[in-house]
């Protein structure tokens, strides 16, 4: 228990000794109980008052919603929408499209950080999860792809191992500047009828950063004044001139904001961060290095929140105005081939203050080979073959349904639990019944095998199943392609003299344009580099370079772009360095 509360202080510096002590009492019962989750994981879990208040895996320690119910600052808190959680209860990640951003900004994390899931309205935590990118690059990634990978949440089984209970109701913490406005106001409004939504109810606390533009326009008229202010006491003066410098904006629905704001960073990258010897230049790389990057600060660049709801159609748009030109160079992934630096609108656009030509094009260089390319993410799929139909089918699945290996899992689960297939004497063993031997097993196996352990079972059944892969590129939607992803193959070809030649296929299947890493080579080793159509591959081409150039690929490969190890095949046929004597 000693070591339990050194180990609960050094995890969650922010409990007070007081705190710490009432969460593992010195004396009270405290019972410890072993688990394993649905993907075969050792859980260890620890009770007190009947309800459990940790939880630990892999000798990292978790709280439950029970205990950040009593402490509900322990954890930096995200909040979503109320009808996500029955969606995270199920199993899902919190995706960053569900997390609402407050006026006053998303919490400060790190990758990998542990953080708490509220719904609007309440503080009170409903999950808790490890953020899968820090605070910067969710805003940098447009809020989407997935945020938080989800280990526990009310209404799971382990909240069912307590009481039961339901989340209290805690009220949003508010600032100082605010909540004294929020009192200001209900001072103002005592004796008022309620002529605005705005209007508090009685022992109603408003917090006015939530209230949407035209509230906000309501509760300034109501009170006699133009502008709300959020988190700073100005003077009258300065608050004129800002008011009468944002009144034009302000004039402008969300979407038209947007649209200018696309306008601007469009313009701004065109200026001062692309140059002619990077075309052609995928759309992707146009978007998520150098128009991102021209954002100004506190702005964020949001494709679905514009008239143009694709990036495509706003390139089209472009295009039309003979300001650039787009084509598909490979299947499914658009290129720039061409731009009029002459153009006017590109003449005339002014670079906004805070940023220099100069300043830009350094930070372009500089900053180059870590904006401009991000891994994308790579989720491996399931189809519905027609021999797994009778297993799937249960389910409410059919021929061709897309699944996750999780929600394989689950549906194996359930079918099993469903049927009473758990072997009575050893739970780790699943009886086979006549559909499983029909779809699991080989002609050989089916008169030998009778029982299957666990994990067996399902590797048989992701083995069996027709495979897929997701792939979503930074600021593109997912892209669903039949069979696994193709690795970066990475040859030596030999050609006339003895001499030897690099060539690396395959990367414009993870975002990469080749013509960029061709060059790239090309500085580094100062050897020839080339782009040649690939043999038998249709729509692809290859990049060949002059000598043995593995050990610099690999070092570029995997350290500056941090492609996973796995996606690169032929990285062993680097060359051997000899001893210096």
């Amino acid at each position: 228990r000693r070591k339990l509360r050194s180990d609960v202080a050094a995890a969650f510096p922010t409990l007070s000794t007081e705190q710490l002590a009432e969460l593992i009492p010195s004396k009270e019962e405290l019972n410890v109980i072993k688990m394993y989750s649905h993907k075969g994981e050792a859980i260890t879990v620890y009770m007190n008052h009947r309800n459990p208040i940790l939880f630990e895996v892999e000798k990292v320690l978790y709280p439950t919603v029970y205990t950040l119910w009593v402490y509900p600052d322990l954890l930096p808190a995200f909040a979503t929408w109320p009808p996500v959680l029955q969606k995270l209860a199920g199993g899902a990640d919190l995706m960053l499209p569900g997390v609402v951003v407050p006026s006053s900004g998303l919490p400060q994390v790190q990758r990998g950080a542990l953080c708490a899931v509220t719904l609007l309205g309440n503080r009170a935590p409903v999950a808790v999860g490890v953020a899968t990118m820090s605070t910067e690059e969710m805003l940098a990634a447009g809020m989407k792809g997935k945020g938080f990978a989800v280990l526990h949440t009310h209404l799971d089984h382990l909240w069912e191992y307590g009481d039961k209970s339901s989340p209290p109701t805690l009220a949003p913490l508010v600032t100082d500047s605010a909540a004294e406005e929020s009192a200001g106001d209900e001072r103002e409004l005592q004796g008022k009828e309620p002529v605005s939504s705005c209007s508090p109810e009685p022992g109603q606390h408003v917090d006015l950063r939530d209230l949407s533009l035209k509230d906000r326009d309501a509760c300034a008229e109501l009170l006699g004044q133009e502008e709300l202010p959020e988190s700073r006491a100005a003077d009258p003066a300065e608050d004129a001139s800002a008011e009468d410098q944002q009144e034009p904006e302000d004039s402008r629905t969300p979407q038209e904001q947007m649209d200018a704001l696309f306008n601007q960073c469009f313009f701004h990258a065109l200026k001062c961060k692309v140059k002619k010897s990077d075309l052609p230049l995928l759309t992707s790389t146009f978007l998520g290095s150098h128009m991102f990057s021209c954002c100004p600060a506190g702005k964020q660049l949001d494709i679905k929140k514009s008239s143009y709801k694709k990036f495509s159609k706003f390139l089209q748009c472009m295009q039309h105005q003979k300001i650039l030109q787009v084509k598909e160079l490979n299947k499914g992934v658009e290129s720039i081939v061409e731009v009029d630096w002459k153009h006017p609108d590109i003449k005339a656009f002014a670079v906004p203050e805070g940023f220099s030509s100069a300043s830009a094009a350094q930070d372009s260089k500089s900053e180059d080979r870590e904006q401009v390319y991000r891994v994308p993410e790579i989720i491996p799929l399931y189809g519905v073959s027609t021999k797994m139909i009778p297993l799937f089918q249960e389910s409410g699945h059919r021929k061709g349904s897309i699944l996750s290996s999780s929600e394989v899992r689950n549906i194996i689960i359930n079918y099993v639990k469903s049927n009473e297939l758990v072997d009575e004497t050893n739970k780790n063993f699943v009886k086979v019944n006549a559909i499983l031997c029909d779809c699991l097993l080989d002609k050989s196996e089916q008169d030998e095998i009778s029982h299957l352990k666990w994990d067996e079972l399902l590797s048989r059944c992701l083995e069996r199943l027709q495979p897929l892969h997701q792939v979503t590129f930074f600021g593109q939607e997912p892209v669903v392609r039949k069979g696994n992803i193709e690795p970066i193959d990475i040859s030596i070809a030999q050609r006339s003299s003895n001499k030897k030649v690099t060539i690396i296929k395959n990367l414009e299947l993870y975002g990469l344009d080749p013509q960029s890493v061709a060059n790239t080579l090309q500085q580094k080793v100062q050897a020839s580099a080339t782009i040649t159509p690939a043999p038998g591959a249709k729509d692809r081409v290859q990049v060949q370079i002059q000598g043995n150039q593995i050990h610099h690929l690999a070092k570029m490969l995997l350290e500056e772009y941090q492609l996973p190890r796995k996606y690169i095949q032929g990285l062993e046929k680097a060359p051997k360095l000899g001893r210096k004597k």
